[in-house]
C-alpha cells in the first residue's frame, strides 16, 4: 500500500471513529404495537429491551416555545438494542443514568431509516420488583417518584425494562441527583484520623430539562473534625429548585473516629 492509500484509508477511519463517537448516545428504538410478558421475554431473546417514553404533566409548558407539546397521555411502547444500552452504561456509571438526558430517535423498524419521532428523554425511577404496564402506573410513579433504578434482573444483572420521559426544552423534571464527595486527600479532619459520615447520596431537584445536573460535587478538602455541609451550601444554577422541606439538614460530617473519642465506647 502506498502512503498516499495509507493516509486516505487512516482518514476515512479516524473519520468513522468521531462520527461513532458523536452517534453514541444516541438511544435508537423501534416501536412494538403491544406489551406482554410473553412479547417482553421474546423481544429479550433477540437482544432488545422493552421500553416505554412518555410526557409528564408540565403546567408551566403554555406551548408558546419551538420545543415539540406532547401529550400527557401519548406514551410510545419501544424496544432498545441491549448493546447500545449496556454499552452507554459502560461509560455512564449506572448512578447517573437517571440523572443523565439522552437523544432518542424512534424509527419505523430495526435498520429503517425512515424516523418517527425524536427529542432528548431522561430515564426514570421504577417501583422495585414492579412491572410498567398501564399508563397509570406510570403516571403514579411520576406523581411519587420512587423506588430504585431501571428494572433489572437481581440474579443476571440484565436490563429488563426501560422508562424514559420526554425531556424537551423548557420542561422542568424532578431528578434525584446523585451526590459526588471531593476533596478527601486534603481535608484537614481525615488526616486527623476523622470519618467521613456520609447522610445523604443524593438530592432532589426540579430542574428545566436544559439544566439537568449529571451530579453534585461536595467539596470537603476545608472541613475538620465536627464540620459539616447543609442542603442549603450546595451550589447549582439558579434556575434549579431544591425539593427539600429543611434546607438546614446536613449532607455529610467529619466526626471523629472512636480511637480519638474517649467518651465513645464500643
Amino acid at each position: 500500500m502506498t502512503m498516499s492509500k495509507w493516509w486516505r484509508t487512516a482518514v476515512v477511519g479516524l473519520r468513522k471513529t468521531a462520527e461513532t463517537s458523536r452517534s453514541y448516545h444516541t438511544i435508537q428504538a423501534i416501536p412494538r404495537e403491544i406489551s406482554g410478558n410473553r412479547i417482553s421475554v421474546k423481544d429479550r431473546a433477540q437482544g432488545r429491551i422493552p421500553a416505554v417514553v412518555f410526557a409528564q404533566p408540565n403546567p408551566s409548558t403554555d406551548g408558546g416555545g419551538s420545543s415539540p407539546v406532547r401529550s400527557v397521555a401519548r406514551k410510545h411502547l419501544l424496544t432498545t438494542e441491549r448493546k447500545q444500552i449496556q454499552s452507554i452504561l459502560k461509560s455512564i456509571d449506572l448512578p447517573y443514568f437517571c440523572s443523565t438526558t439522552f437523544p432518542l430517535q424512534i424509527r419505523a423498524g430495526s435498520g429503517s431509516s425512515t424516523l418517527l419521532e425524536s427529542g432528548n428523554v431522561l430515564p426514570i425511577k421504577a417501583k422495585s420488583g414492579c412491572l410498567i404496564n398501564s399508563l397509570a402506573s406510570i403516571m403514579s410513579l411520576l406523581i411519587t417518584n420512587v423506588g430504585i433504578l431501571v428494572h433489572m434482573d437481581t440474579e443476571t444483572g440484565k436490563l429488563l425494562n426501560l422508562v424514559f420521559v420526554w425531556a424537551d426544552e423548557g420542561t422542568e423534571l424532578k431528578v434525584d441527583v446523585p451526590i459526588v464527595f471531593k476533596g478527601e486527600d486534603s481535608c484537614p479532619g481525615l488526616k486527623k484520623g476523622g470519618l467521613l459520615n456520609k447522610l445523604r447520596t443524593s438530592l432532589k431537584y426540579k430542574c428545566p430539562s436544559e439544566h439537568i445536573p449529571q451530579k453534585i460535587e461536595v467539596d470537603i478538602s476545608n472541613l475538620d473534625i465536627g464540620d459539616r455541609v447543609f442542603m442549603r451550601d450546595v451550589k447549582v444554577h439558579s434556575s434549579l429548585e431544591l425539593l427539600s422541606k429543611d434546607e438546614t439538614r446536613p449532607i455529610c460530617k467529619i466526626v471523629a473516629s472512636k480511637q480519638d473519642n474517649p467518651n465513645q465506647t464500643a
